[in-house]
């Protein structure tokens, strides 16, 4: 049971107030607040051991506006590198879960909202994207991670630390960017099947190939569930039902020139409960059985991109034209009751010149981005603001980079954002690495960020009891890093400790009045702490990774909720000879941390306690032939009884067996 405490800084609505709205409505503000990598990927520059030992470079595409990305190890923030046999290994099923292994992440999950924060940054304060498309919901402000499954062959890399100068809004604390593999890169045709524990059954499918000049590669994945209880005092199971179908693909008619194509469907139906608001119950504001209530997302998003190289492939061209349209609707007793419609129009230009003189690589990269979001309430009842709004914004972006030897590296970006509505704005970000003969890696990041505010936040959620401010200003950030990593033995055991610091001025938060409405911080909030890791392999059968991350959130003097102060991950990985199978454990630990509870009936906010929990991981999987995997796992292993958000209950333990197939 939570500690309830009374030191809460109120804090500002999230994705969790607004979706589904319903639920904001009959709870009145439940949720309001806004709420390390164990794998064979691990910090600043550090990938898979597997790569690493055998001298493989990782390349970073996520890091940069060049149209040629990056060695990791030539980045001075930090990054970690999820590859597929990470993702295999572990047999990740939703992205989120092994986002947990990744330094600096916090994960709070709900029944139609799943968010990531990283280094103490907000869920809207990270830029997500899936092959190059920006997918946040425009009308949300942030990208709900529930409906990420994880695809064969799959990729994720995560960027820690103000991005904006590269990406613009969004890109305060960090980037995720999810990258499916093309039909050139992974050909054939895969499938996997698995089920067990809640009636669950997760299927995915993949066709690649080349044919010519044309490579492509369909996916689609299918994850449904009867679902456990949602509600600490309840019994109903909550099902939910995601998939996603995928088609990538590139003409490559010369060596000069590429076009490539993206088009992606989601769709997630979850059923969700409501809390009590009966000031009579000994149960006020905890999450309650509600049947019949259901929310469905459904997301189309798509990328079309053209580059041309010239100069003998020294001069690159790319323009990029991306869309996103988003739905969410909700409905309580079968009849349609909330709904929210979002769309982002995106076009870039980005231009690389690439030229060499005294052992030093220069890359001069300009880039334009113009971008239009819409917004519109469709609520059947006319309840809420049904207007449609639309923000303008042009950004303007200057990055150079330096390879100098083989050992230092230097990097700088500045950005300025042209918008219709709020102040233009100026951001940069200077990176550096060096690495020594000795093994030894000395890198530093520093970088300022802006998060514009949303929809919800400057127009109003409802009627009568939250109410918009719009003349919110823009959230800003600054903050910076230094690290240190060691490798010995040529990479077949590494080290690492980063240090980083940041600033958030004019924070949006939530005043309680009357009214609820949300208004700008006069005070500044820090985010600071420590992240360390550590990855070794022993002979070829054993590997050893584990994280360690310390974090210091401070708003208005009191501790951020949802932000745990002491966070870790260790995972042991045994191999067969030949790779015929093999067996990982993986623990993650979340320590404690602060949430707010609206159980009193003022509806001002409580702050309560959350309890520390271990959650434990068995994986198991064996080759039965060259084409066919037979796998298992148990979930929760100790069957941990934990929550990520006050009263929202969590799965015990769970058993899967699958089968995976290559042809």
């Amino acid at each position: 049971m939570p500690t309830v405490r009374t030191d809460a800084p109120a804090k500002s609505l999230d994705a969790w107030d607004i979706l589904p709205m319903k639920i904001a409505i009959r709870t009145l503000l439940l949720a309001t607040a806004a709420v390390p990598s164990a794998l064979s990927a691990q910090t600043a520059s550090d990938t898979s051991s597997d790569k690493k030992a055998n001298g493989d470079e990782t390349i970073i595409v996520t890091g940069t506006r060049s149209a040629e990305p990056l060695p990791a190890d030539r980045i001075g923030g930090s990054i970690t590198v999820l590859d597929e046999t990470a993702l295999k290994r572990r047999q990740v099923r939703y992205i989120s879960d092994v986002l947990r292994d990744v330094p600096g992440i916090a994960v709070g999950r709900v029944p139609g909202q799943t968010q990531i924060r990283i280094r103490g940054a907000e869920a809207n304060h990270t830029l997500v994207l899936i092959d190059g498309i920006e997918v946040s919901d425009p009308f949300v402000g942030e990208f709900d991670f529930g409906g990420l499954i994880a695809d064969n062959a799959a990729r994720v890399e995560v960027l820690r630390g103000q991005q904006s100068a590269i990406y613009g809004s969004d890109a305060i604390g960090g980037v995720i960017h999810y990258i499916t593999p093309t039909g050139r890169e992974a050909p054939g045709i895969s499938a996997r099947i698995d089920g067990g524990s809640f009636a669950t059954v997760n299927t995915a499918v993949r066709l690649a190939g080349v044919e010519g000049t044309i490579d492509y590669a369909l996916s689609a994945t299918l994850n449904s569930t009867d679902g456990t209880p949602g509600a600490r005092v309840g019994t109903r199971d909550l099902a939910n039902d995601t998939g996603a179908l995928s088609l990538k693909a590139n003409w490559r008619p010369s060596e000069t020139f590429r076009l490539t194509g993206v088009v992606r469907y989601g769709r997630t139906e979850a059923e969700f409960n409501n809390s009590d608001n009966d000031f009579a119950s000994p149960t006020f504001g905890f999450q309650i059985d509600t049947p019949d209530n259901e929310v469905e997302n459904e997301a189309i998003y798509g990328l079309l991109r053209g580059e041309l190289d010239l100069l003998d492939g020294d001069w690159t061209h790319r323009l990029t034209g991306q869309i996103v349209d988003t739905t969410r609707d909700g409905f309580s007793a079968e009849v349609r009751s909330y709904g929210s419609e979002g769309q982002r129009l995106k076009g870039s230009y980005e231009t690389t010149m690439r030229f060499d003189g005294a052992g030093v690589q220069h890359r001069l990269t300009g880039a334009v981005d113009v971008e239009r979001e819409r917004f519109r309430n469709t609520d059947p009842s006319g309840f809420l603001f049904s207007g449609q709004r639309q923000i303008n914004n042009v950004g303007f972006v200057a990055q150079y980079d330096a390879l100098i030897g083989d050992n230092a590296s230097f990097g700088a970006s500045i950005r300025r954002d042209d918008n219709d509505r709020f102040a233009d704005t100026t951001t940069y970000r200077l990176h550096g690495s060096y690495r020594f003969d000795t093994g030894t890696r000395l890198r530093a990041a520093a970088g300022s960020g802006v998060k514009n505010p949303g929809f919800y936040e400057l127009f109003g959620l409802f009627d009568g009891r939250f109410i918009g401010n719009p003349d919110l200003e823009p959230e800003r950030s600054e903050g910076w890093e230094v690290g240190v990593e060691q490798e010995l033995a040529q990479g077949a055991a590494t080290f690492g400790l980063t240090y980083f610091e940041s600033d958030l001025e004019q924070e949006i938060f939530t005043l309680y009045s009357t009214v609820a409405t949300p208004a700008n911080r006069d005070t500044i909030s820090t985010q600071s702490g420590v992240e360390a890791f550590a990855q070794t392999r022993f002979g070829d059968a054993w590997t050893l990774n584990a994280t360690y991350t310390y974090l210091r959130a401070r708003e208005n003097g009191g501790r951020e909720i949802r932000r745990p102060a002491h966070t870790a991950s260790f995972a042991v990985d045994w191999r067969a000879p030949a790779d015929k199978g093999g067996v990982s454990l993986v623990a993650r630990y979340n320590g404690e941390s602060d949430d707010d509870a609206f159980i009193d009936p003022s509806f001002i906010p409580v702050r309560v306690q959350l309890d520390d929990y271990v959650l434990v991981n068995l994986n198991a999987d064996v080759k039965v032939s060259g084409r066919i995997d037979l796998f298992g796992r148990v979930e929760n292993l100790a069957d941990a009884d934990y929550e990520d958000v006050f009263s929202f209950e969590t799965p015990g333990r769970s058993f899967y067996v699958g089968a995976r197939a290559r042809f």
